[in-house]
């Protein structure tokens, strides 16, 4: 029987494919046995290995739970799923909505866990104008962005600390309107029990131990995983020794950042146009 070759490199869903025939094949089974055992087609199995049909996240959790896995089929079939995404993002978002505690640092725009819709919109449409992904792709990433605002409804909800750079509360996106719903968000968000805002200002300088975004998770095992972007990718690290220096760094800077008081209060006045 000739199988087709896979190349793992050519989109997500040829790396999901690759995965699931890797595991498959060291288990000894057939297509036929692992439909089977996942209570779907052998022609399904055949069509997601291929990469001619993307993996719905039933199919990924399910695989998981046929191949002992845990969730990393179901994390990695994210990056299928969410095209409009840069790599790596689409994995960091399978353990954000699992972690206990969530870190992060943000330069120049409001992180998507706390954007309102129209925030959203307006930096999606600017995305769609320069043809950096395609109105599908930007409906997705709106549809994503949103749902992502879920974590923060668990029960219960995870401890979520945040440190903005002013910059991200004076950079302009959108109509005045906008603007003043963002930062009324903001405020909202500040007064909720299991946040903590905070806002790095400019006149923090050379002081500032962070130059880039920055994410840092706790998971309920106590495990620790940060993720950083680049221009075209961003990277996730699960190696104790490699995060803990990131951490602190994140610590140094809550402590030189504004208090959550002096910080609402800033974003107040940003408001009022009184700074």
């Amino acid at each position: 029987m000739n199988r087709k070759e896979l190349d793992p490199e050519k989109s997500p869903s040829a790396a999901f494919g690759m995965r699931l025939r890797t595991l498959r094949d060291g288990r000894g089974w057939t297509q036929d046995e692992l439909a089977k055992r996942m209570e779907c087609s052998s022609t399904h199995i055949s069509a997601v290995e291929t990469g001619r049909r993307p993996p719905t996240a039933r199919f990924a959790k399910t695989a998981d739970r046929v191949f002992g896995t845990g969730d990393r089929l179901e994390r990695q079939s994210l990056a299928v799923r969410y095209t409009a995404l840069i790599e790596g993002l689409p994995e960091y978002l399978g353990y954000e909505a699992r972690a206990a505690e969530i870190r992060l640092y943000e330069v120049g725009v409001i992180p998507g866990i706390l954007q309102t819709p129209e925030y959203t919109s307006t930096l999606t449409a600017r995305a769609v104008e320069r043809g950096a992904i395609t109105p599908e792709q930007g409906e997705e990433r709106n549809a994503l962005i949103q749902g992502r605002q879920a974590v923060l409804q668990r029960t219960p909800p995870p401890l979520l600390f945040v440190v903005l750079d002013e910059g991200c509360l004076r950079r302009p996106v959108g109509s005045a309107d906008t603007m003043e719903g963002q930062l009324a968000r903001l405020v909202e968000f500040a007064c909720l029990p299991n946040i903590v805002l905070q806002v790095a200002p400019f006149e923090m300088g050379d002081r500032r131990p962070l130059s880039l975004p920055l994410y840092v998770l706790t998971m309920e095992n106590r495990s620790l995983i940060s993720y950083a972007e680049c221009a075209h990718r961003g990277q996730i690290e699960r190696e104790t020794s490699s995060v803990v220096p990131l951490l602190t760094a994140y610590h140094q800077l809550q402590a030189d950042a504004l208090s959550q008081t002096l910080s609402v209060a800033m974003i107040e006045q940003l408001r009022k146009g009184t700074q």
